[in-house]
Formats: C-alpha cells, structure tokens, sequence
C-alpha cells in the first residue's frame, strides 16, 4: 500500500504536467539552424513520450493552424452519441490556440512566398536566418498578441525598475510593457501572462549589501508568484509555461531557481543568457544589456566610415572573470593596432576610441553580458564576440556571424592575425550590416516597430508559439 501510494506521488504530478503542454516543432518559428538543433533534445525533456511525434507528419502540416481540439466528458451525451461540434463549449486557452495555429501557418506559408509588403521595413539580407518567416511572424504579433501584465505588487521591487545605467533594459521594458498596446486588461484573451518583478530592485532594496545571503530575494519572488497562483487561475493551469519574467541583472537566473516551475515552464528573458547556467535557448530569452547613462541613446549613435578608424581593434575594461585576463596578458601594450587597456587613460574618451575602431571586443567578464556589443553597433564598430557558453540576443533570426565576429577563448593569442585576415570588402560589409542591425537594438521612448523593446516582445512571442498548450480543468 505504500509503495503504491508513493508510486502516485510521483506519476500525478508527471500526468498533469504532460496533459497541460503540447510541444509544437520550433523548426518553422524559431528560425536559427542553432536552434533548431535542440528541438528533439527540448521536446523529450518537456514531453517524455514524444520520440514517436518528433516526425509525426501531424506536427509538421498545416493542420496546426486547425488544432483538434480534446472532446471533454461533458460533450458526449448518456448514450454515447456526441453533441454537435457547434454545441461543444471550448475554453478561452482552446480558442486562443486556434489563433496561434493560424499564425503558425501563416508564418510556414511565408517561408516559401513572396515577400509580406511593409512600408515602414522590410526585413531582408544574410544578416536574417529567413527575413521572410521573421517578417510574417513579426506582422502576426503585431496582429495577435496580447499580455496580461498582473497587478500584484507596488514599486519600486515590482512595475518598476532602473532606467539608466547598466540594468536599464529591465526597468525600460516593465515601464513600457504597463503602457504598451500589447496589453490587455482581459486575462480571457492574453496569450503570456508578464510577471513584472525587478531582479535589479530586488538587488537594491531587498539585498543587505556584502551579506551574500539570497534568501530574502528569492522568498519575496517565490512570495510574489504564490500570490499570483492563489488569486488568479492562470498559472495553475499551464504550470507557468504561458508565463515570462524579464531580468537583466546577473542574478536573474538564480533568483528564477527559487521557483521551480518559474524556471522548469515560464520563459525567463535575460541578460545573462549563459547555458552553462541553465539557459535554455529553445525556451529562455536572451535579451542586450544596454549601458544608458543618462537613460537614453542621446550623443551615442553613429560614428565615421571605415576609411576614417585608424585603429584595428579596441578594448577597455575591469579584469574580471577567466577571459579578460588573458586577453590583457597577450595584448596589453604589446601592439599599437591592438589598443588594449585595463584602465583607459584619462585623456582618452571611450566612445571617442570606439568610434576610431575597426574592430571592438566583447568578451565576458564575471557573467556573459556586457554592454559593449551594443555599444559596438551603435557607433559602426564590428563588435568581436569572446564569449563561452552564451547565447547572443534575437539569434534565433539574427545571424551574427554575418555582422560580427566570434572568436573561441583558445584563439585570443591570434586575433591580430585573424582580423588581419579578414578581406576589407567584407570587413566594409560586416560594419554596414551591423549599422542595418542597430534599429533592432535602438531603446525608443514611446517605442518604434522592430526596435529592442519590440525585438523582445518578438522573442517572447516565438517562444509562445512554439508550444502547444490546454488546461487539464478546462474552463466552463
């Protein structure tokens, strides 16, 4: 009797947990082949019987956008004959999937279309894995989406958070997203569900300095979605995966940890998108760490031609974490083409310098992100990505390599000789790529269409879409 009921405690929670998640193929909505690569690996850890549905011809038709929806006890009547499909009552979770579906096709149909008019922008170029799929799921989200961003919680820990400085992005975005059109006052009708608690005012307020101790941090978030889970039905019913938190401090990560299905379900958007810390790339957002001084972008856009950067590569930086020291052992006033510097000379401007650069590197410190990619953008500098392990923001449609360069830790003793070996002619078209990109990473105030702000929402949105979700208790 006891080994039976123990047997129960372990299979309910596994039976509920596969009954309220479908897992969709990502391949046609996540658009990056590096993606692409874990979605057997994603769709057996979030559905443990699905080997026999990752080549099922049902997953991959267009009959997704034409769900077959669970017929529920209630619609078959006492003799067994079923009530009719106009007379089944469907919940609101089931409705907003027929929705996704048509999306879904919609966005397969334009893989293999003609180009989706647009008179604002057209995505187009190698610097897109597929501008046509990205376009079409970009135009699908600005048709469909809606949020339902929880009241619960007073400033400055929740709806609030920095807007200058490192962090920014975090504050930026949970501001924006109270105002934003993507909004809904109607739980019914939202898509995700935002959880908008600040990590970085966690950090500030919660936090006793130099105490290294989390606890109260992650008990007033864990505190934070339980009242969330007792008041509103929306997180019980899909275990948190039709939810997302945004966090651009590096504690992110750890303080998601506090909360088990925040972490295993919901999407977590990040700065510190590190796999080696348990980022998933299928479901967890990697999101740009933007340093705004003093809160917007003002004075730090644009920068001479590549004719006018007498400088091959630049750097400048604190010595933290494994990769900076060696970077700074090799080339630390070893080379006047390689400035490298651990402290910038005080009569040297750093966005000045970066704006003479052919070439800025971008290598992790402590923790994967660092502003200076962005930074690189902004001012047509072709940013050089020294990083393990991290997951590049909006890489799931953008392709890096195309406007960047990315060097393994191993071969720092020869990026002279690399960038050296690079042609001008594509050297010329990386940094004019990169300038194309940097509408993706601009922080507008109100926001623009395909700006950061709606990059992060178009993240988010792939990561809906590439689950298949129903509710165990479906609504009456």
């Amino acid at each position: 009797m006891w080994r039976s009921s123990k047997v129960l405690r372990f299979l309910v929670p596994l039976i509920v947990a596969v009954g309220v998640m479908v897992s969709m193929s990502p391949k046609a909505f996540i658009f990056s082949t590096f993606a692409s690569n874990y979605v057997g690996k994603y769709m057996k850890s979030r559905l443990p019987e699905a080997d026999h549905l990752i080549n099922s011809s049902e997953l991959n038709s267009d009959r997704d956008s034409n769900p077959k929806q669970p017929v529920r006890e209630k619609q078959v009547l006492e003799n067994g004959t079923r009530i009719p499909r106009s007379q089944k009552k469907y919940s609101n979770l089931e409705r907003l999937e027929v929705g996704l579906g048509q999306a879904r096709a919609a966005i397969r149909e334009a893989q293999h279309g003609n180009q989706t008019e647009d008179h604002f922008y057209v995505p187009n170029g190698p610097m897109y894995w597929n501008p046509k799929a990205f376009h079409r799921s970009y135009l699908e989200m600005e048709k469909r989406l809606k949020i339902y961003v929880y009241e619960e919680g007073d400033p400055p820990v929740f709806h609030y958070g920095p807007c200058k400085h490192t962090y920014a992005i975090e504050g930026f975005f949970i501001q924006t997203m109270e105002i934003s059109r993507f909004r809904t006052s109607n739980p019914k009708e939202a898509h995700i569900f935002f959880l908008p608690f600040s990590v970085t005012m966690l950090t500030q307020v919660i936090y006793v300095a130099e105490s290294h101790d989390w606890s109260l941090m992650k008990k007033t978030a864990s505190d934070y979605v339980n009242v969330i889970a007792q008041k509103h039905p929306y997180w019980n019913r899909t275990l948190g995966a039709d939810h997302f938190m945004l966090a651009c401090h590096d504690w992110g990560p750890e303080i998601s940890f506090a909360i088990p299905y925040l972490h295993q379900n919901a999407i977590r958007a990040l700065c510190n998108a590190n796999t080696s810390e348990r980022f998933d790339a299928i479901r967890d957002v990697s999101i740009p760490e933007i340093l705004l001084p003093a809160g917007t972008i003002d004075g730090m856009l644009g920068g001479p031609s590549p004719s006018k950067r007498p400088i091959l590569v630049f750097y400048a930086g604190g010595v933290h974490g494994p990769i900076r020291p060696i970077l700074l052992e090799h080339w630390e006033n070893k080379d006047p083409d390689v400035q490298i510097y651990k402290y910038l000379p005080k009569n040297i401007s750093y966005y000045g310098i970066v704006r003479k650069s052919r070439y800025c590197i971008c290598p992790s410190g402590y923790e994967v992100a660092s502003p200076r990619m962005v930074e690189g953008l902004y001012m047509g500098c072709v940013p050089v990505l020294i990083k393990d392990d991290y997951v590049i923001p909006f890489s799931d449609v953008l392709n890096w390599k195309t406007f960047s360069v990315i060097i393994p830790v191993k071969d720092i003793p020869n990026l002279k000789k690399i960038l050296l070996s690079i042609p001008q002619r594509q050297y010329i078209k990386m940094q004019r790529r990169g300038i194309q990109m940097r509408k993706h990473f601009v922080v507008n105030s109100p926001p623009k269409r395909y700006d950061v702000f709606h990059m992060i929402l178009h993240s988010i949105w792939l990561r809906r879409l590439n689950i298949r979700l129903r509710d165990v208790h479906a609504e009456e």
